[in-house]
Parts: C-alpha cells; sequence; structure tokens
C-alpha cells in the first residue's frame, strides 16, 4: 500500500516533473546480435537431451556451448522460473538486474542473458520467441520478465502469517540444484538467484507502481528458445501458481509441465565467438 501524499506539491512541481527521461544505459556500443546465422544453424540439428519438468517442481539440465536449448509449454498454460550457472563456476550466474538494466524489463529474441559481477558476459542469447506478438497490453503487462524474483517460502512466510510451503520456484530450485550437484541443500540455496520468469505476463500498476502478474498467453506449442554462450548448467521451475491468474505458491492453481529441449547444430553459427570474460581489471581505483 503506497502511503498518502502528505505534502503540498511546490509552486514548480510540474516543471520538475516534466523533465526528460534519461537512458540509464545506452547500448548503442552493444552490437546488436544478427539473427540470421543462428536460424540458420538450427537446420539439420540433433535433439540430444530433454527433460519434462513436473508441475510444482524444477530440474537441472547442462547445455554445452554452441548448442540450443527450448522450453516448451506442452499441456496447458504454465510459467516457468529460470536460473543459469555457467559450468565451470557457479559463482557465474544469470544477473537478471544488469540484464534487465541493459535490455528493458521483459525480454524477446535477440536480447541477452548476461552473467553476474566480476564475469559480465552473454550466457545465452534468445533466438527465438513465439509469444514475441504479445508486445505490452493496454494494463503494461507483457511475458519473460526480469523484474519479478521468485516466489519463496520465506516471503510466504512472512505474508502468510507463518505458513511453510515447500514448493515455491526458491525451493524447487534449491532441490533440483542441490540433487544435480551433490552440495548440502543450505549450500546450493546460496547459489539460486533472480531468475527470467518465462511465459509470465506481468508489469506495475499506474496508479501504485506495484508488481502485478495476470494470466499468460503461453499455450501448448509456444516456446522461448536460448543459444549458449558459455557452458551452461540450467534450472527451471513449473511455478505453483500455473498461469499466475490467481496467486503463486499454491496447491490450489492448475499446473502443468514444462519441456526443455536441446539441440546440437551440424555447426556453430557462422562467425560465432565464445565471449571472453569481462576485460575490466577489476584494480576498484588501487595499484
Amino acid at each position: 500500500m503506497k502511503l498518502v501524499q502528505t505534502h503540498a506539491a511546490p509552486a514548480d512541481a510540474a516543471e520538475r516533473a516534466a523533465v526528460p527521461p534519461v537512458i540509464c544505459y545506452p547500448v548503442d556500443s552493444l552490437p546488436r546480435p544478427d539473427m540470421a546465422p543462428f536460424h540458420a544453424a538450427r537446420v539439420g540439428w540433433q535433439r540430444v537431451a530433454e527433460v519434462l519438468i513436473p508441475p510444482r517442481e524444477a530440474r537441472v539440465w547442462a547445455v554445452p556451448a554452441g548448442h540450443f536449448f527450448r522450453i516448451t509449454s506442452v499441456e496447458g498454460p504454465q510459467v516457468g522460473d529460470l536460473n543459469l550457472w555457467a559450468q565451470a563456476d557457479l559463482r557465474e550466474r544469470f544477473y537478471s538486474g544488469k540484464t534487465r538494466a541493459l535490455h528493458g524489463t521483459h525480454l524477446s529474441t535477440g536480447d541477452r542473458l548476461w552473467s553476474s559481477f566480476p564475469f559480465l558476459r552473454p550466457m545465452a542469447t534468445i533466438t527465438d520467441d513465439t509469444l514475441d506478438w504479445y508486445g505490452f497490453d493496454a494494463y503494461g503487462g507483457a511475458v519473460h520478465d526480469v523484474i519479478g524474483t521468485r516466489c519463496d517460502p520465506y516471503t510466504h512466510h512472512l505474508l502468510s502469517g507463518g505458513g511453510q510451503y515447500h514448493h515455491c520456484c526458491h525451493s524447487n530450485l534449491t532441490r533440483a540444484l542441490a540433487d544435480w550437484t551433490g552440495l548440502p541443500l543450505r549450500e546450493a540455496e546460496g547459489h539460486v538467484h533472480d531468475v527470467l520468469n518465462v511465459f509470465m505476463c506481468t508489469g506495475f500498476t499506474r496508479d501504485t507502481g506495484q508488481y502485478f502478474m495476470k494470466a499468460s498467453p503461453v499455450r501448448p506449442g509456444d516456446y522461448l528458445e536460448f543459444f549458449a554462450e558459455i557452458d551452461l548448467i540450467g534450472g527451471l521451475s513449473a511455478c505453483p501458481g500455473g498461469d499466475c491468474s490467481a496467486e503463486h505458491s499454491s496447491d490450489v492453481a492448475r499446473c502443468f509441465p514444462l519441456l526443455v529441449e536441446v539441440f546440437r547444430p551440424v555447426a556453430p553459427p557462422v562467425g560465432w565467438v565464445p565471449p571472453a570474460g569481462n576485460g575490466y581489471d577489476r584494480s576498484h581505483g588501487r595499484p
């Protein structure tokens, strides 16, 4: 709930509010990926792995650099929470905040998922999105957001007055990563991070600025496709909110599985070079 305004607007309020915005991170210097080589590389590709994510659960899989992976709706409208880690070092993980700062609140074809400091390099590039037609609706909603975090048992406990719910996406991803790596549960939890909300339709209310969700437009057959820029570990939770039309962290919402498929192209996209780590010298202004 927003606080009620208690201070009168100053005489120059309209002038202050009329100051035009400035983009925080102009990305003109970042080359926009040419999608043609990525699409051409799909010809003759071979599916080498698939993982079915059960409702209200998560699974982890590996994607070698130069491979593609797709997340597909297969039975009914369902959103998923995606984490990415570098296979070589779990400390290098998807950085949703910097990705949002560079590409905006919602991602689609041509946008990249960037990794955390001190690495800050592309982990994956979105190469196809069957929901790109949706755009922004009349409420300001759009799909595939990097503004939400992930549903978690701590916030659920806080807002429910003490409830213990174990199938939030945070817990799902924690269990799945622990199973994949063999790490103790509490150590694995430290590597779970803010997500790309795949297929989720979200925005901010215009009157209070609150994060909202609405029924996802995803239908069976829709997919979001990625190209792995580095050797990746992916983790995906089929959110317990289903299509997130009413609530998340729920055993009541209708939930469906999600399918992950990994594809090996005959040859890498023409001109593709695996990204190096960030070139900053990490001196932070000291010798």
